[in-house]
């Protein structure tokens, strides 16, 4: 037999939520936030490539010791030497601040005197003016210059 009463259709109150767990809640979506933040700046900063001009590098050579960094200067002319490993030559900073470079591997094909080049390597001590490079990088390809052959301009005006 159906019964009489009506059956009870009203809303019911949800039970309410411990502040405790909320709090919880917002501090465990806090350190996932900075978590991805710090995760993604530590990206963004190892993939990017700093060089070191030879006026920064040789103000910061105790701070850099033999520590390896990328080194970008104009090649001196008349100091490029090519030897059984690799080429020596001298990278000139502005004030007449050298150092002198002794590379190993082939330099590129563009590889010349007064042009910008950055060397990757390292100084020999805290206090050398010698630097061990391990690789030579120009600017432009030899494809590149044989298609704009203005545009690529050495420090003292003349074009390459």
């Amino acid at each position: 037999m159906p019964s009489a009463e009506p059956l009870e259709l009203s809303p019911v109150a949800p039970p309410k939520s411990k502040s405790r767990s909320r709090w919880r809640s917002i501090g465990v979506i806090a350190v996932l936030v900075v978590a991805i933040v710090a995760l993604l700046s530590q990206g963004i900063l190892h993939s990017l490539n700093y060089f070191e001009t030879v006026d920064q590098a040789l103000g910061q050579r105790a701070k850099i010791g033999t520590e390896v960094i990328r080194l970008e200067g104009v090649v001196k002319p008349g100091s490029i030497e090519r030897t059984a490993s690799g080429a020596s030559f001298v990278l000139t900073g502005s004030k007449d601040r050298e150092v002198f470079v002794a590379a190993t591997g082939s330099p590129p094909e563009l590889f010349q005197a007064n042009i910008p080049v950055v060397v990757v390597g390292h100084f020999y001590s805290r206090t050398s003016l010698h630097f061990d490079g391990s690789q030579i990088m120009v600017k432009h390809t030899a494809t590149y210059i044989a298609a704009h052959p203005k545009r690529v301009k050495a420090p003292n005006g003349t074009t390459r």
